[in-house]
C-alpha cells in the first residue's frame, strides 16, 4: 500500500480497482481494541480476497520479501535447518512468492510441501499450530492474534527465533496505526475499517460463485462487473442461454451460477438451467438507485441480486422475503435503520436521486375530502404481471380505488418512465378522469406523499416510500412490503410465508440494509447505503452522459408520436 514501510501493517485493501484508496498508514492511530477481535472474526486482514489453499499443514514457515532481499538465502536456510530439526517434512508448508523463486527451488531441494502466490492467510492458520517468519509479515501477526505459536527469526548469524506475542500485533493495529475511511478521507477507528472490508470480503466471495452473466443490457455491464468483482477481473457477459449454460457448466466443475437480470432473461434459462443443475439468480435495480431514470441509461449504484427468486413475484420465495421472515433484527441495525428513515425522509431521497423536502399547499381544494395518492405504474412491468394478480393495467388499478373509496379525492401519478416516453402504460386524460379528481406530473413524489393522506398502490416502490413518511398503504397487489403488519392487504398475500409482523425499522433494515448491493458512483467501490446517500447532493458524479441526452430525446421523440418503446 501507499506510503507503508517493508514492515507493511496487517489491514489491506483487496485489489477491486486499479487505483485503490490507502486505508492506513504508519502514525499516530485510534484506541480500538475491540477491532482486532472484530477483524479475526471477519477473517479480514493480510491477503483475505486471495484462493483458500489447497495444502494444509500444521506448521507454516515463510518469509518476508524484504528480509530475503536483505540477507539472501542464507537466513531461510538456517531457518529451514532448525524447524525441520524438530518437525517431520510432511508436517510443514513453506508460503512462497512464486514457484521459480529461491525459497520454492529451496522447499523442493528439502522435500517439504510449499504454497505459492497470493493465498488467503485464515484458511491457511485454520489447519495450524504454529508459525514460524523470518521477518516480520501478515502471516505471524495473525497467527499471533488468534493464539498460535509465532515464531519470529532474524538474518543468517541470529538462528534464534522470539516468540510474537498478541500484545504487540495489538498494540501495532490499535495504537500505532491511523485508518483514513476510502469514501471520504476521514480518521477512523480500525472497527470501521473492519466493516468495509467485511463488506468487500462478502462481495468478492459472492461473485466468484458466479461463472456468467446474461440479459445484460451493454450500458451497464462495466457496473454490473464492479458490483461483482471476479477472480481476475470482471465476470464473463453472454446474449444467450445456451452460452451462459455452456460457461456456467465448465466453471468450478460445474459449480458456477449464472446471474441474469430479471426482466431480460433469455426465454427458456430457468427451465434449462434446472435441468443441468446450474443455479440461476436474478438481477434488478436496488431501491435506492442513482440520480436518474434507469430507462434514460442512468447506471445502477444498487441492485439485488437473488439466489431464491426476486422480491416483486410472490408466487414464489425471495432472497428479501426470508430475510424479513426470518432475521432477528437486533437493537444496532433498527437504530441504524431508524437513522437511515430519518435521512431519507429529511432529504427527500427516492428511488431515483433526491427532492426538495419543502411541501408547498396543495393546488387541489379536496372538501373536506380523504386524498388519496394512486402512483402509475409500467403496464408491462414484471412487478406488475407478478404481483399484480387480478388487477394488471392503471385503469383497473383507478377503477377498483375508486370502487373501495367512492367519496375520496383522488390523483394520480403517472410512471416517470411512462411519462419519459420510454415504458407502456400511458392513459388519456379523459380515461383517467373518469376516477381521478386530479393528474400530477412534474415535481417530486415524494412531496407530493407529503400532501395526502394515503397511498392506495397495485406493487409500486412508492408505496414502501410511503410507510417511511408514515402514512396509510392500501394494497391492492402483492408488493414485497405487504403481509408484514404495516399495510391494509386487498391482493392475495402469501400468509404461509410471510407470517410475522415486522416494525417499519425492521422492514427497513431487511429492505435497505441487509437485501442490495451498493456501488459508491464516486470511488467505484463496494459501499454502504449511507455512502451512497452522501454522493446524492454532488451534482460533479452525476453528469448527464451523451447516451443519456439521447435517450431523453428519443423519449420525448416517442412521446409526441404516440410510440411506446421498451426495453
Amino acid at each position: 500500500m501507499n506510503g507503508v514501510p517493508d514492515d507493511p501493517v496487517l489491514v489491506h485493501a483487496p485489489p477491486l480497482r486499479r487505483h485503490m484508496p490507502v486505508l492506513a498508514a504508519r502514525g499516530a492511530g485510534m484506541e480500538d481494541a475491540d477491532g482486532v477481535a472484530r477483524m479475526l472474526r471477519a477473517r479480514v486482514g493480510g491477503q483475505f480476497w486471495a484462493p483458500a489453499p489447497h495444502v494444509v499443514r500444521p506448521v507454516i514457515i515463510t518469509a518476508s520479501a524484504a528480509v530475503q532481499r536483505r540477507h539472501g538465502q542464507a537466513g531461510l536456510a538456517a531457518l529451514l535447518d532448525h524447524v525441520l530439526g524438530h518437525v517431520r517434512q510432511d508436517e510443514v508448508v513453506l508460503v512462497a512468492r512464486d514457484r521459480y523463486g529461491a525459497a520454492a527451488r529451496m522447499a523442493r531441494r528439502r522435500g517439504i510441501a510449499a504454497i505459492y502466490g497470493p493465498v488467503d492467510p485464515h484458511a491457511l492458520l485454520d489447519g495450524a499450530r504454529e508459525v514460524h517468519g523470518l521477518g516480520m509479515n501478515d502471516l505471524l501477526r495473525l497467527a499471533a492474534l488468534r493464539g498460535l505459536r509465532a515464531l519470529l527469526y532474524g538474518a543468517a548469524h541470529d538462528p534464534v527465533p522470539r516468540p510474537v506475542t498478541y500484545g504487540e500485533c495489538a498494540h501495532d493495529l490499535t495504537a500505532r496505526t491511523a485508518y483514513v475511511d476510502p469514501f471520504d478521507g476521514a480518521a477512523v477507528p480500525l472497527g470501521r475499517i473492519v466493516d468495509i472490508l467485511s463488506l468487500w470480503r462478502a462481495r468478492i466471495l459472492s461473485g466468484r460463485e458466479i461463472a456468467v452473466c446474461v440479459g445484460m443490457a451493454l450500458w451497464k455491464r462495466e457496473r454490473i462487473g464492479e458490483f461483482l468483482p471476479h477472480a481476475p477481473g470482471h465476470p464473463t457477459f453472454c446474449r444467450t442461454a445456451s452460452a451462459a449454460l455452456r460457461r456456467a457448466t465448465r466453471a468450478q466443475g460445474g459449480g458456477g451460477a449464472i446471474a441474469g437480470w430479471a426482466t431480460s432473461l433469455p426465454e427458456g434459462i430457468a427451465r434449462d438451467a434446472q435441468a443441468a443443475g446450474v443455479a440461476l439468480w436474478r438481477v434488478e435495480d436496488g431501491f435506492v438507485r442513482s440520480v436518474g431514470l434507469g430507462s434514460d441509461l442512468c447506471v445502477p449504484c444498487s441492485i439485488f441480486v437473488d439466489r431464491r427468486g426476486i422480491y416483486y413475484d410472490p408466487s414464489g420465495p425471495s432472497d428479501l422475503e426470508h430475510i424479513l421472515a426470518t432475521t432477528d433484527f437486533d437493537e444496532q441495525i433498527l437504530a441504524r435503520a431508524g437513522r437511515l428513515i430519518e435521512r431519507m425522509v429529511k432529504g427527500g431521497v427516492s428511488k431515483y436521486g433526491r427532492a426538495d423536502t419543502t411541501v408547498p399547499p396543495p393546488a387541489w381544494d379536496a372538501g373536506g375530502r380523504r386524498v388519496l395518492l394512486v402512483p402509475g405504474q409500467v403496464a408491462d412491468d414484471l412487478s406488475v404481471r407478478a404481483g399484480g394478480g387480478a388487477i394488471q393495467g392503471n385503469l383497473e388499478l383507478l377503477r377498483a380505488v375508486r370502487g373501495h373509496n367512492p367519496d375520496a379525492f383522488i390523483i394520480y401519478r403517472p410512471h416517470p418512465d411512462v411519462d419519459a416516453g420510454h415504458r407502456a402504460g400511458h392513459l388519456p386524460d379523459a380515461e383517467i378522469m373518469q376516477y381521478a379528481d386530479r393528474i400530477s406530473r412534474g415535481g417530486s413524489i415524494t412531496t407530493l406523499m407529503m400532501q395526502v393522506d394515503e397511498i392506495h398502490t397495485l406493487t409500486s416502490l412508492a408505496g414502501f416510500e410511503g410507510l417511511l413518511r408514515g402514512l396509510a398503504v392500501v394494497t391492492y397487489g402483492v408488493p414485497f412490503y405487504a403481509g408484514w403488519g404495516l399495510t391494509r392487504d386487498l391482493g392475495d398475500v402469501p400468509c404461509m410465508r410471510r407470517n410475522r409482523s415486522l416494525s417499519i425499522k425492521a422492514l427497513v433494515a431487511g429492505t435497505l440494509l441487509l437485501y442490495p448491493l451498493y456501488t459508491d458512483p464516486l470511488t467505484r467501490l463496494p459501499c454502504e447505503v449511507e455512502t451512497l446517500l452522501g454522493r446524492f447532493g454532488d451534482t460533479a458524479v452525476w453528469r448527464v452522459s451523451m447516451l443519456t441526452r439521447l435517450r431523453q430525446l428519443q423519449g420525448k421523440l416517442a412521446h409526441l408520436c404516440g410510440r411506446r418503446n421498451h426495453k
